[in-house]
């Protein structure tokens, strides 16, 4: 027969479903039907009886009140008491009443409700079948009751009244009993179907308030890149004037006849502003806005482009920075500056995360169908604590970092079919790596 199901809380907050007990919660009131019979028959032995063995009802009444209390305690360690042998808490109470009745030395003692309040307690507790069972036992116990003590003054009536009253309360009590449990276990069905309800709606909303943190985080950091690329084209605009028209002037210089030495500054004074104006196109088209157009393009020319921009980086000049990208890779198919993008953001996270005259490594190669980027560093590594949130949004161990790089990065490389994965030794540096699908793989025919 299934049982109600009620709540308990989990390690971590979260209500989870357990079924309880229909005989924990009937064994509590059973613990207190028994004390508060104790209780009358003490008051009855002590105050009412005339019986002559007064100090031996007192006795068989603490093996009673013995009984109650290993019941009461087992109640509160929440495990039922002699729950494999009801049959034999019924033939013990039997017994124990029929000696009570026999000392108080009446057919008509008090203490033979003491039948009607076991009936009610095994009812309570058991099934139908032991319920009827136990009245049996209790008709057998008073039946030779009757035939052993003298007849009350009314005759035999008094046996068949007890014995009608006993069958009759077995009955009620039992159907009252089963109606109470069906009782239970239906309003435990409609709170487990609550519960699950609950845990499912908490579930949904905890999914909702995740994408909308992706969602959220997406677009702060497309609002940085954004506000950099403004930033970097203003400063690139502000300075591309006045070197303009310095190199203006270097090249008319240049034409004048001047001594060996005088030609030799101006012509490495011009190699600077050449040098500085190749810089300026690089930072304006990195800082353009972003095309969401899917193109082909080569691996080494976006591995080329990021590692052109991250030597603008500071610490770059302290590190060395090595590439093995073949030149026969596959062309790839998607959205260019968004795979430039993340190859510039591993590179800087691998920069930060090494020593001066550290090493960073980038590889491309083809795999399985796919187009392999690795990103190799000798720095720290990842700690164990860290490496379940190292793509969370808002996760950073920089000081000035949003932790918005890597689960964009993440996201960007899974729109375009592929994934980000990453391998960390403490102490021995970290290697992340992308992967990308080839186009022909897809059904896009490559170039």
């Amino acid at each position: 027969m299934p049982k109600p199901a009620e709540t308990n809380s989990h390690m971590n907050g979260t209500p989870t479903l357990t079924p309880p007990r229909w005989e924990l919660a009937a064994q509590a009131i059973v613990v207190k039907i028994r004390w508060f019979g104790l209780i009358l028959g003490y008051v009855y032995v002590n105050f009412g009886s005339n019986a002559p063995d007064r100090a031996l009802l007192n006795a068989i009444l603490g093996l009673g009140a013995a009984y109650t209390v290993l019941n009461t305690w087992y109640s509160v360690r929440g495990r039922p008491f002699l729950e494999h042998y009801p049959l034999a808490i019924s033939f013990l109470e039997a017994l124990f009443i029929g000696l009570l009745c026999w000392f108080d030395n009446d057919i008509d003692s008090p203490f033979r409700y003491y039948y009607l309040l076991s009936l009610i307690c095994c009812a309570i507790q058991q099934s139908r079948r032991v319920t009827f069972l136990t009245c049996a036992l209790d008709c057998i116990s008073y039946g030779l009751l009757c035939y052993t003590l003298p007849p009350p003054p009314g005759g035999r009536f008094s046996l068949f009244l007890l014995l009608v009253i006993l069958i009759w309360v077995t009955w009620a009590a039992s159907a009252m009993s089963l109606i109470l449990k069906e009782f239970s276990i239906h309003l435990g069905n409609l709170n487990s179907a609550l519960l699950e309800n609950q845990l499912l709606l908490e579930s949904r909303i905890a999914e909702r308030t995740r994408e909308l943190q992706e969602t959220q985080a997406q677009l702060m950091h497309q609002d940085k890149m954004a506000g950099f690329g403004l930033l970097a084209a203003g400063i690139a605009h502000e300075v591309g004037n006045p070197l303009t028209s310095i190199s203006t002037m270097v090249q008319m210089l240049e034409r004048r006849d001047y001594d060996e030495y005088t030609r030799e500054k101006l012509s490495l004074v011009g190699g600077q502003l050449s040098r500085i104006q190749s810089i300026l196109r690089e930072l304006i088209n990195f800082s353009r806005p972003a095309s969401h157009d899917q193109t082909r393009f080569k691996v080494n020319e976006i591995i080329d482009e990021a590692l052109n921009i991250a030597k603008y980086y500071k610490g770059t000049k302290s590190r060395v920075i090595r590439s093995q990208v073949p030149a026969d890779l596959p062309v790839l198919f998607g959205i260019r500056d968004q795979v430039v993008q993340v190859i510039f953001n591993l590179v800087l996270n691998a920069i930060d995360a090494t020593a001066k005259g550290g090493a960073i490594e980038v590889v491309a190669a083809v795999q399985d169908s796919h187009v392999t980027i690795t990103v190799r560093d000798n720095g720290a590594g990842i700690t164990e604590d860290q490496r379940g949130r190292v793509f969370q949004p808002y996760f950073t161990t920089k000081k000035q970092g949003t932790g918005l790089g890597l689960f964009v990065s993440r996201k960007l490389i899974v729109q375009h079919g592929g994934n980000v994965d990453f391998e960390s030794t403490l102490g021995q540096g970290t290697i992340f790596t992308i992967r990308l699908p080839v186009p022909h793989a897809n059904g896009v025919a490559s170039s």
